[in-house]
């Protein structure tokens, strides 16, 4: 294929205006070709970035077209992926799912049998393994620097005291809702690809804010397999936040703060193209310490990568950049989560 990959994306909210849009423009790879979005406000702010993309107002109006798509990108609610993702392998396309991946196992698997029966890939969309503080962490781990790491510390978290009018903070746990779903989704996978698969598990599932419907806080505590203990740490109620990573070895430690910044860089309309996109400045490097600390430069981070591999395994030039049954595991590990919460909840409703 060495036409443009002919795409339509299901969703103009934050996922598919931030995350997904820019990368499709911005890549020869690609053509944008349709936007589906019910919002009117969202369908003129679509049309005005993108007038060579046909907008339409249902992802039924897009799916019908889905025989003129290479690629259709799901920037919709965990419980709307496995539906409109089966629909588009239906119309031979290969899927590309923002996370959470699903609000299920059982629906991650269906979509990845549905995968498997179209002969199309299925990607998910875990943008933060190209984070460039989670770069630089991944080269210092490979390095040895640090020694043996026996302590891997992961947070984000925001300040976001009042329930807003987002599909994550509306809808329950069985459908994909909660910030387990949501940052845990990132968390979790960079702690199974720092250090592998989980042995065992403590969680912490807390809703907070007036009106939730979900957890908002929530720590998880993972043993892998390889011994290193996890804790990852994510809030839509901190004030006052921890470092994003704390990463402790036998031979020195690593501590960086802040998010990386190329969301909100996105969010502000710098292109994935700028010069700037991706840097990290000086005075926000994070710090080794074996004896003495050195500020180490944190790596560009680069989510224009994630799309650079989609469009390689559209054209069956190489695997998918984040394979599914990874995040089926995330997924896994989510409703293991859930379960061993609920047990805790259940025991001190007994005390």
């Amino acid at each position: 294929m060495n036409r443009p990959i002919s795409t339509g994306v299901i969703g103009y909210g934050l996922a598919g205006r931030v995350f997904h849009t820019p990368f499709l423009a911005a890549s020869a790879d690609f053509s944008l070709d349709m936007i589906a979005t019910g919002n009117p406000t969202r369908r003129d702010q679509a049309s005005a970035r993108y007038p060579g993309a046909a907008i339409v107002s249902s992802p039924d109006e897009l799916l019908a077209r889905g025989s003129e798509l290479d690629l259709i990108v799901l920037a919709t609610p965990a419980h709307t992926h496995r539906e409109l993702g089966e629909a588009a392998f239906a119309a031979g396309a290969a899927v590309v799912v923002d996370k959470p991946f699903a609000p299920s196992s059982e629906d991650a698997e269906a979509l990845i049998d549905a995968s498997m029966h179209a002969g199309r890939p299925l990607i998910v969309f875990q943008n933060r393994r190209w984070d460039g503080d989670f770069l630089t962490l991944q080269e210092l781990v490979a390095s040895g620097r640090l020694g043996r790491i026996h302590r891997f510390e992961s947070t984000f978290e925001r300040w976001s005291p009042t329930r807003r009018e987002r599909w994550q903070d509306r809808t329950t746990q069985a459908d994909g809702g909660g910030i387990t779903f949501d940052i845990g989704s990132h968390l979790i996978d960079q702690a199974l690809v720092l250090f592998g698969p989980v042995m065992d598990l403590h969680a912490e599932l807390s809703p907070v804010r007036d009106g939730a419907v979900s957890e908002d806080d929530a720590f998880l505590s993972l043993l892998h397999d390889s011994g290193v203990r996890s804790h990852l740490s994510m809030s839509s109620v901190a004030a006052l936040s921890g470092p994003r990573f704390r990463v402790l070895g036998t031979q020195g430690a690593y501590s960086v703060d802040g998010l990386d910044g190329q969301e909100s860089a996105l969010d502000d309309g710098v292109l994935p193209s700028d010069p700037v996109y991706g840097t990290t400045p000086p005075s926000h490097w994070g710090t080794v310490s074996d004896g003495h600390t050195e500020r180490i430069p944190t790596l560009r981070g680069d989510y224009p990568a994630f799309y650079s591999g989609v469009a390689a395994a559209v054209r069956g030039e190489a695997a998918p950049p984040v394979d599914p049954h990874d995040a089926l595991e995330v997924v896994r590990i989510i409703e293991w989560a859930h379960r061993v919460a609920a047990q805790h909840a259940s025991s001190a409703d007994l005390i």
